[in-house]
């Protein structure tokens, strides 16, 4: 009896980390696809590329997902199953069908909430306490095929996207690891979702991350944290040159109201936001890292408007 057979579609960590499952599990897989690295982005996570090859995989990296001669290459491999881990883009439906058994995804939620793109950062953006990671069949639709399994992990309060992205990805691991017996012998579970408003959201850009410092400063701290390094960062204009404020922690200082500005006290820079005071930790500027600690000299004599 042959092995279950997949072609992957991965990126990412979780693509390595799933890609592995697969292997240890037992399952064959004759084709992974995988993106290729684009030089000006800042590559921070390991490459699907290189743990292919060193498995001896076939691997690929076409320009578009759902050209014609593509679906050709995942069609001669005569797939049980297809599987995508963070691949960058969607798949369409001739593709899926190509998997006589069905085809899955990781997605980095804990669907139905937060479909589409950057879950992990719109999760942290908007203050959630816990995500996780979702295992489910692909359809059409993104994100809205029957779910197989998921697992939450916790979001501490000054948890950035790197460090909450480890966590899914070991949630999308585990979750594979332990369905991925039930997948082979077809007794895995399926748990139709319910599509409503406002479960998607969209692609995140640079500029999303300036800073309305009328906002509170529990609502800027969780900003800062969704698009920390090595994400573009949250940035504003002081000081006559663009600032990128790197690491926060909300503090609880009493009685500092007025505009929103940057000051010190004791050594340490502060921002006073629409509601609030945050601690800044960590800040940059064009040429590199900010020293703090000469920041605060300069502060402490006089206080930087903030807009």
């Amino acid at each position: 009896m042959r092995a279950p057979r997949a072609v992957v579609f991965a990126y990412h960590d979780v693509g390595v980390r799933c890609l592995k499952t697969l292997l240890s599990g037992g399952v064959e897989v004759p084709l992974v696809v995988t993106v290729a690295d684009d030089p000006n982005e800042n590559r921070w996570f390991a490459s699907v590329a290189d743990t292919a090859r060193d498995y001896g995989l076939p691997v690929i990296t076409p320009e578009e997902a759902n050209t014609p001669r593509l679906l050709g290459q995942v069609a001669d491999c005569a797939p049980d199953f297809l599987f995508s881990f963070y691949y960058r883009s969607m798949l369409g439906e001739p593709l899926l069908e190509c998997a006589r058994r069905g085809a899955l995804n990781i997605h980095g939620s804990l669907l139905p909430n937060y479909r589409g793109r950057a879950p992990v950062n719109w999760a942290i953006l908007n203050g959630e306490r816990e995500t996780g990671a979702t295992l489910h069949y692909m359809v059409a639709r993104a994100d809205a095929g029957d779910i197989v399994d998921q697992l939450a992990v916790p979001i501490l309060a000054d948890d950035d996207a790197r460090e909450v992205y480890a966590k899914v990805t070991a949630a999308a691991e585990i979750i594979l690891a332990r369905s991925l017996a039930a997948l082979l012998t077809g007794t895995a579970p399926r748990l139709a979702q319910r599509i409503e408003p406002g479960q998607y959201f969209g692609r995140r850009r640079p500029e999303d991350g300036r800073i309305d410092w009328r906002w509170p400063a529990t609502r800027i701290h969780n900003l800062v944290r969704a698009v920390a390094p090595p994400f573009p960062g949250a940035f504003t204009e002081a000081t006559g040159r663009r600032l990128w404020i790197h690491r926060t922690r909300v503090d609880a200082m009493r009685g500092v109201q007025g505009l929103p500005r940057l000051f010190a006290e004791q050594g340490v820079c502060y921002a006073v936001c629409g509601e609030g005071v945050l601690r800044i930790l960590a800040m940059a500027d064009e040429n590199g890292s900010v020293n703090l600690t000469r920041a605060a000299r300069e502060w402490q004599s006089q206080s930087i408007p903030l807009v």
